[in-house]
């Protein structure tokens, strides 16, 4: 995350060579749909935690794998620390790294980064008119080291009420979970406003530190490999992943009708 030079730090063609491999051997989806993806990358030019060096690799690891230019966006103009950007003068000052690590930058960053997945969106809410919901999603877990917390949120827009409306995953950053922040980010990270004009419901997964097995002392979703039950065959970055699988089975649990999806 945080190299001294570039000669040391990720390698995106190595990174691609990788991932055709796991695609070969079914760990993953294919690679070639990394083509028709719309991805948005941030980088704050003061983030000493995961450097601009490293954030840099990730747009031309999607143009090796041929995705457009045009839906590619890196973002690297603005003096943030590691955070997720906000426009609340009560936040984080932006060019700072410490809790909740979300900065008053004077934008949405969620919203941005929502305009350019879902091309045509239209302007967030002012107000939000929606609701929070939480749920039990221990339920969709499967194995002892996944390091999720017993509850997770969603965010459902009044016109999602009755279904027929996309779902956009959040995942909070270290640190950033429920437990640790309240509703901090899953009610004040700018995602809501957005999903209450795009019929989006937002799901909010939930991870929660640990200190025993897995060692996770910080909250984060898995990046290493701590929810493997066995660490000379990582899965962490697979399919059968317990955070990946436990995530599309709440997402498939969304997508039931709302007849087969209550209890």
């Amino acid at each position: 995350m945080s190299p001294v030079n570039a000669a040391v730090g990720p390698l995106p063609a190595v990174s691609l060579s990788n991932a055709r491999y796991f695609a070969h051997r079914d760990w993953i989806d294919d690679v070639e749909y990394l083509a028709r993806q719309r991805v948005y990358v941030f980088s704050g030019t003061n983030d000493q935690t995961v450097k601009p060096l490293v954030a840099a690799t990730v747009p031309t690891y999607y143009s090796l794998a041929q995705t457009p230019p045009a839906n590619i966006v890196y973002r690297h103009d603005v003096n943030a620390g590691h955070s997720i950007i906000v426009n609340n003068p009560q936040a984080v000052p932006c060019s700072t790294t410490h809790s909740p690590y979300i900065n008053n930058c004077g934008f949405e960053q969620s919203q941005e980064l929502l305009a350019h997945i879902y091309p045509g969106s239209t302007a967030p809410a002012t107000n939000r008119q929606g609701k929070i919901v939480s749920f039990d999603q221990a339920e969709f877990v499967k194995g002892r080291r996944s390091s999720m917390d017993q509850t997770a949120y969603a965010y459902i827009p009044a016109d999602c009420e009755q279904g027929g409306c996309k779902v956009h995953v959040a995942l909070h950053g270290c640190q950033q979970g429920a437990a640790v922040l309240g509703d901090r980010f899953y009610n004040g990270t700018g995602y809501n406003q957005y999903a209450d004009t795009n019929r989006t419901i937002v799901l909010y997964p939930q991870a929660v530190l640990s200190n025993g097995i897995p060692f996770n002392p910080k909250g984060c979703w898995d990046f290493w490999g701590y929810s493997d039950d066995n660490p000379a065959q990582r899965t962490f970055y697979t399919r059968n992943a317990p955070q990946m699988a436990a995530i599309v089975a709440m997402l498939d649990r969304l997508g039931q009708p709302l007849a087969a999806a209550r209890p």
